[in-house]
């Protein structure tokens, strides 16, 4: 079977919810990245076999193949096709995969993988109950319903329940998100994500400026005022400080063959080494990358010892804690440059996004393997495991 490399994985820096990136189309967020890939790299962007772009809330601003939409503003010739995908929040690293098994199956050379998410323009969950006000139906089937009896499948319930089943405490979610946020803020000032940001020139009201620094990074946080946060639910343990911060944003990746490298002189970044998906409780939800990542390691003949870094998102706080509990796996590997927490999940485009940080903190490192993981509606979960080259 065909290799899969990476050759570049970019994103823009997040912007908060009607923060600096909301006056911003997502349609142009996807042009700008897709614009650095093909002014980073030097190949005949028609050769670009595919755009596969990752996408949660495909309504409104981000409907009508947003994917697409984002080739044709951007300086990518009009005869590269598109298409727009979900698998919730890990939408953009299943683009990477797919994008990878298009390549070692030998039908496509090089693809563009992407994700595209402005929850300012269009507010998470939007999709669903627009429709619903409309008197246009529920996502609930009566079937599902009757297999699921009056549960509202829910992230936030979730990760509560995985508070409760890992024996995890307020204060060990209040001690991650302050780590989150000075592992994000350590890697800023370091200078550690000048290499996948892309610069985007937004109107301020002091002026025209390049946004290149993540918006929800706490310079200033303390435990103490993480602490003092409100719980969001009477008995339970999570606040928004230990949840992931609703962002505005977009990433790609450059996935091509062999052959590809050779025929454009590409230099390669990685080497993709195993991709997988699994799905278990729909209900717990956000319990499966646990699962995932060790049938994973499993199929890949490794041990979590032999990863040198790990990307776990950070829906909440809960979920890396429990999974570093599951897999016996090193904290000091976990999400070194910060995560969702500080630097915000834009939902569809986290996916691509954690990659260009992967990628990072590989180089930054000197590490060789890196993981990737994702928990995602639906109680599914994508592992990507890449070799630095």
């Amino acid at each position: 079977m065909a290799t899969a490399y990476i050759v570049d994985a970019v994103r823009t820096a997040g912007g908060k919810r009607g923060g600096r990136l909301a006056g911003v189309h997502p349609v142009d967020l996807g042009a700008a990245v897709f614009d650095a890939i093909a002014d980073r790299n030097d190949f005949d962007t028609k050769a670009i076999d595919d755009v596969i772009t990752g996408c949660v809330s495909q309504g409104g601003q981000q409907t009508m193949d947003v994917g697409r939409n984002a080739v044709l503003a951007s300086k990518l010739p009009d005869s590269i096709p598109a298409v727009t995908i979900d698998r919730q929040c890990g939408s953009s690293q299943q683009a990477i995969q797919f994008a990878a098994q298009a390549v070692m199956s030998g039908t496509q050379d090089i693809v563009l993988a992407s994700g595209i998410e402005s929850m300012t323009r269009v507010p998470m969950g939007s999709v669903a109950t627009l429709f619903m006000k409309e008197g246009l139906g529920h996502y609930k089937s009566e079937r599902l319903e009757e297999k699921y009896p009056g549960i509202m499948f829910s992230q936030f319930m979730g990760a509560e329940m995985i508070v409760k089943k890992y024996g995890l405490t307020k204060d060990d979610l209040d001690a991650y998100a302050l780590e989150s946020h000075r592992r994000g803020k350590a890697a800023t000032e370091a200078g550690h994500f000048k290499r996948e940001i892309v610069g985007l020139e937004i109107d301020t009201p002091e002026g025209r400026q390049t946004h290149l620094v993540d918006e929800g990074i706490r310079f200033d946080a303390t435990l103490e005022g993480i602490a003092g946060v409100k719980i969001l639910q009477e008995g339970g343990s999570i606040t928004a400080a230990t949840s992931s911060q609703i962002c505005d944003g977009a990433s790609a990746a450059l996935v091509v063959s062999e052959q590809a490298l050779k025929d454009h002189n590409l230099t390669p970044r990685a080497r993709i080494h195993h991709i997988s998906v699994t799905a278990g409780d729909p209900v717990i939800m956000l319990e499966e990358p646990l699962f995932a990542t060790e049938r994973a390691l499993k199929k890949a003949g490794m041990k979590i010892g032999d990863i040198d870094a790990y990307e776990v998102n950070e829906a909440f706080a809960p979920v890396p804690l429990a999974w570093l509990q599951y897999l016996g796996a090193d904290h000091a590997r976990l999400n070194q440059h910060g995560g969702a927490i500080a630097l915000g999940h834009p939902l569809g485009a986290s996916g691509t996004k954690l990659m260009a940080t992967l990628l990072g903190v590989l180089d930054a490192t000197g590490g060789k393997y890196g993981l990737q993981t994702m928990c995602e509606g639906g109680g599914q979960a994508n592992v990507t495991i890449i070799e630095r080259l």
